[in-house]
């Protein structure tokens, strides 16, 4: 590598300047990208946790291990906070320092360039200047100086021919001989010239190399402010991204394993046998005496002004789609009326595939018909929609022998809805 001392090589030292301006620029664009990062993995844990704690709260899981279940999804909404928060301290904090350092650190000139810049190359070529005129001096005394030596040597060549070969005269060959005489001298006094600019360079080579560091120096100095703050910068950075020494983030996994941990099992089956099993109450039939009162019609669901009639509420799941957490309610009566040639249907995993969550139905896929509501809705039961006339969704199984539909509205929500309270698009 070239030396720093040798004329024009300084220009390293000045590029430094425009360098560091850049790479402030760089770390910016590096924190926003990070910021970007952030947002987009807390947005994806928080659609994550919403997604998942409807799922769950639907499904028919129960107790305890319901509610530590649960707590995994608040955990992923107050580890999504905790992101945003990086994602606003790395722009609104981290970028914005570095931005206001730049912008004090480096002072752009009119004309290009860095005034920092123009003033260390001034002073580099200030410092340089004499050293490399006498620098200059010399090489074009040791060129002369080299150029002697050669025609010395190749006049004391020709007297050595001129002394074997007949045909040279005497008086030829005393003119070859003072040829080399003359030459000698030449060489003589181009050496003197070019010991004396070699020593003179020599003499002004401290002066030269003082003046070359204190400008030297001066660049340095920057470069430690430069250095100095980047540190300082990267250190802040480096607490941003750090949750792990954010307590609020060691809180959050604190109060997650207290929940998971008071998960209890006997609690948890008291509560299904109390609420699905042997403890349940029970009206036992007994002889009752003819009410005509109950035999009277329940009264009907009451309708949107100009509303078609609303399809019965009782609402049975399709075939094959008992699994589906949209039709699941955890505190639903069972149906006692089955034969003993009736049996359950068993449930393979299989049914979904494998792969699938067991919990939501085939409508999940995507597939399905875009329908318009007619009419407002309200949604009467757990398991149905609500929507407003005009607003737009997927049909994703068709009408049933009782009037109903199941649907997808565009949030994610599913649930049945009347079929005649909307027209396909």
């Amino acid at each position: 590598m070239d030396s720093f001392w040798e004329v024009g090589n300084y220009k390293r030292a000045v590029k430094r300047f425009d360098d560091g301006h850049r790479l402030c620029n760089d770390l910016m664009g590096c924190l926003q990208e990070r910021a970007k990062i952030e947002k987009s993995y807390g947005d994806q844990l928080t659609a994550w946790s919403k997604r998942w704690r409807q799922l769950i709260e639907k499904g028919p899981q129960y107790g305890s291990v319901e509610r530590a279940w649960l707590a995994v999804m608040t955990e992923a909404e107050r580890v999504s906070e905790l992101h945003q928060d990086v994602k606003n301290n790395l722009m609104n904090e981290d970028v914005e320092k570095v931005k206001n350092w730049q912008k004090e650190a480096y002072h752009k000139q009119m004309i290009g360039g860095f005034k920092e810049a123009k003033e260390a190359e001034e002073g580099f070529k200030k410092a340089q200047k004499p050293w490399a005129k006498k620098l200059k001096e010399m090489e074009a005394a040791k060129k002369t100086y080299h150029m002697a030596c050669k025609e010395e040597r190749l006049a004391a060549a020709r007297e050595a021919n001129g002394k074997t070969e007949a045909s040279v005269t005497p008086d030829q060959q005393k003119k070859l001989h003072e040829k080399v005489d003359k030459c000698k001298q030449d060489m003589q006094k181009a050496k003197e010239k070019y010991e004396k600019s070699l020593d003179e360079l020599n003499k002004c080579t401290p002066q030269y190399m003082e003046c070359m560091e204190q400008v030297f120096d001066q660049c340095q100095q920057h470069e430690v402010k430069r250095l100095t703050f980047l540190k300082e910068a990267l250190l802040d950075i480096k607490r941003h991204l750090n949750l792990t020494e954010n307590q609020s983030y060691v809180t959050i996994y604190r109060e997650l394993e207290r929940t998971i941990q008071a998960i209890s099992t006997q609690e948890d089956l008291r509560w299904f046998s109390n609420n699905h099993g042997p403890e349940m109450p029970m009206n036992w039939p007994a002889f009752e005496e003819y009410n005509p009162d109950q035999a009277a019609a329940p009264p009907k669901k009451k309708k949107p002004d100009g509303a078609p009639p609303t399809p019965s509420t009782d609402h049975v799941a399709p075939p094959g789609d008992r699994s589906s957490v949209s039709s699941y309610d955890k505190n639903q009566a069972y149906s006692a009326e089955w034969s003993d040639d009736e049996q359950p249907t068993a449930f393979s995993g299989n049914e979904n595939g494998g792969n699938r969550n067991s919990f939501e139905d085939d409508s999940s896929t995507g597939k399905g018909v875009r329908v318009r509501a007619l009419y407002d809705y309200d949604g009467q039961e757990q398991d149905e929609l609500t929507f407003k006339a005009g607003e737009e969704f997927t049909k994703t199984e068709d009408e049933d022998e009782q009037g109903w539909c199941r649907g997808r509205l565009d949030d994610g929500q599913e649930g049945l809805y009347p079929a005649n309270y909307v027209e396909p698009i």
